[in-house]
């Protein structure tokens, strides 16, 4: 029960922030560019965040498939991306056919392995990936591979 609830917290935590975003309030691509940050953000400061979830992946969903909450706590999460991408298709710059829970997927898989592949990356590339400057160039690469995938 306590793991469960773990999990359901960690996922309520970011859903709450995530919300917090205003992204009806920007432009299409500059609240695609707000949430992908948001999202890289996010994952490189709760390290803790991604082992839980690798976690629970290790265990094929065995704790999250007996929550109430999770499945409900990520369903704003991607009304929201599937609005964005809604505006953009309107206003002509993104394609369509965008599937937004893959997209979220391609969003989450880039910001999660930037975290949890780091270190062995760092060592067999010697590269410092932690520097001030790798980090934003990294965040940056990210965005930009996401929306140039949207763009029309």
């Amino acid at each position: 029960g306590l793991y469960l609830a773990v999990l359901e917290e960690a996922y309520r935590r970011m859903r709450a922030i995530e919300s917090n975003l205003h992204l009806d309030d920007l432009p299409p691509e500059d609240a695609l560019r707000r949430l992908i940050g948001f999202t890289v953000d996010y994952q490189l400061a709760n390290p803790d965040f991604i082992r839980l979830v690798m976690t629970e992946n290790i265990h094929r969903g065995e704790y999250l498939a007996r929550s109430k909450t999770i499945r409900k706590l990520n369903v704003p999460a991607i009304e929201g991306l599937r609005d964005v991408l809604a505006r953009g298709q309107k206003a002509g710059t993104f394609r369509a056919g965008i599937d937004p829970v893959d997209l979220h997927m391609s969003i989450s898989a880039l910001s999660v392995f930037n975290v949890a592949n780091r270190h062995t990356f760092a060592l067999i590339f010697a590269r410092d990936l932690e520097s001030p400057a790798a980090l934003i160039a990294r965040r940056d690469s990210i965005i930009e591979m996401i929306v140039r995938f949207v763009r029309k």
